[in-house]
């Protein structure tokens, strides 16, 4: 008989030790600690790649790439976030919280894979077959080779797998699947390892690309297997305000393609659509007049340029320290703004709060929403306004110049394509090459340059 030991996992990043911990040493989190029993004689699946280790070496001249390496999936907004499609044998997992659409997203992309003629297998550990049945007939998905498996043991779903021999699977979600092989509970680090650990054997073994979907913390990573998004290829990550319609998809690590893409999706009645054009749901709700502290500026999501709404309140405060708050954008970002605004431009804010918000419920992190952000705080502090049919964009150095920004011309064709008359830009960026025509296009080095050539009247 096999002899069983003990061990605490910590579920946030899988460190293990012999006894329990309070607090997790490698995260610092703390009662994340859980015991599992683990058999001593159990190998992890991970260890070897059977198709990887019969090969020999090769030079990399001589490695022949498949013309169809790639299958899309049908929409448009999803293969762009993956690079262009499903690459062939790769794992790719998306990460969510509950309800945002994970599943819809996976069932209408298998749909769509089916119907291109790839064999698609939907393995659901949290669903019946009847249940997919009524999601897949409100989604309108149906093909003759979408095969549904509700299973939760990772052993049976690699015998299905066996049977049908499919060129894409998708298991929802890996926290409900479970190995024989492991005695903790499905959803803990040994599990979701020792299952991803198969999977990614019989992806790269068979050339099958397999999608898995997991869930989210209240901490906003993904629940327990934080291990996971080391072993995949893929790491997408659903995001949304529940209170909305409206869905991020957002790559934050791609083996095949650019880590900075975005696609946008909408949600209705029979599941999510494609958003072609996300600058303009984005600026739906502006308002038509002129307003202090409302700035539109242009910011890139990987390739693909998105104007977004600033908006800043500034108002005088009766504490001592007065209050600096900031959505969608990075709180030390905007600290550094308000010090540079206090310090060369002459605007003391030291007894006014000040909030700054990117409308719409997107997070940008992109050094071109700098001179935006302070023409928005500099604006409402003042109680002037920004011409509204300005775009601004700009990085805003310690020293208050305007820095140099990249794929400008990308974001002033965004700006016109929206019907906006002008653009202020850095200096330093001019002159551009392919300028657009019926466009003003002004250049400004310094922080008090801009203001005064941004205010409208």
């Amino acid at each position: 008989m096999a002899k069983v030991k003990s061990k605490w996992v910590c579920q946030n990043c899988g460190y293990e030790t012999s006894g329990y911990l309070g607090k997790c040493p490698d995260c610092s989190s703390w009662g994340s600690l859980v015991e599992e029993l683990s058999a001593k004689e159990i190998k992890p699946a991970f260890l070897k790649f059977d198709k990887l280790s019969d090969s020999t070496p090769q030079l990399l001249k001589d490695i022949k790439l498949d013309e169809n390496i790639r299958y899309k999936t049908g929409i448009v907004e999803f293969d762009n976030v993956l690079g262009g499609g499903l690459v062939k044998g790769s794992l790719v997992l998306i990460g969510g919280d509950p309800g945002i659409g994970k599943s819809t997203l996976s069932l209408q992309s298998s749909g769509s894979l089916a119907k291109s003629g790839l064999k698609t297998l939907y393995a659901t550990a949290e669903e019946s077959g009847s249940q997919i049945k009524m999601r897949s007939e409100r989604l309108e998905v149906n093909s003759d080779n979408l095969y549904i498996l509700p299973e939760t043991n990772i052993e049976e779903i690699k015998k299905g797998i066996d049977e049908i021999s499919p060129e894409v699977v998708v298991i929802d979600s890996i926290q409900a699947v479970y190995s024989g092989n492991i005695s903790s509970s499905p959803g803990s680090v040994s599990q979701a390892r020792e299952c991803c650990s198969i999977l990614m054997n019989i992806a790269k073994n068979n050339d099958i690309t397999i999608i898995l979907i997991s869930h989210v913390t209240k901490e906003g990573v993904i629940a327990g297997p934080k291990v996971l998004e080391h072993m995949v290829d893929t790491v997408l990550y659903f995001e949304g305000d529940r209170y909305k319609s409206y869905r991020l998809l957002r790559t934050m690590k791609n083996r095949f393609g650019s880590a900075n893409e975005i696609g946008v999706f909408n949600m209705e009645d029979k599941g999510l659509t494609e958003v072609t054009n996300p600058s303009k749901l984005f600026l739906s709700e502006r308002a038509e007049n002129a307003v202090p502290g409302s700035v539109v500026i242009a910011s890139s999501e990987g390739a693909r340029p998105i104007l977004l709404e600033i908006q800043a309140l500034v108002g005088e405060t009766s504490y001592p320290s007065p209050r600096r708050v900031a959505t969608g954008i990075g709180y030390n970002r905007v600290l550094q703004i308000l010090a540079v605004l206090e310090k060369r431009v002459g605007l003391n804010l030291s007894k006014h709060d000040v909030y700054v918000n990117a409308a719409g419920g997107i997070n940008t992190q992109e050094p071109s929403a700098d001179l935006g952000i302070a023409l928005a705080v500099a604006t409402c502090a003042r109680n002037v306004t920004v011409d509204p049919s300005t775009v601004i964009i700009g990085e805003v150095g310690l020293s208050g110049e305007i820095r140099r920004v990249s794929n400008l011309e990308q974001k002033i064709n965004e700006a016109k394509k929206l019907g906006f008359e002008r653009v202020i830009v850095p200096e330093s960026n001019l002159p551009i090459k392919n300028k657009p025509e019926n466009i003003e296009i002004i250049g400004v080095s310094r922080l008090i340059e801009a203001i005064g050539k941004s205010i409208s009247g």
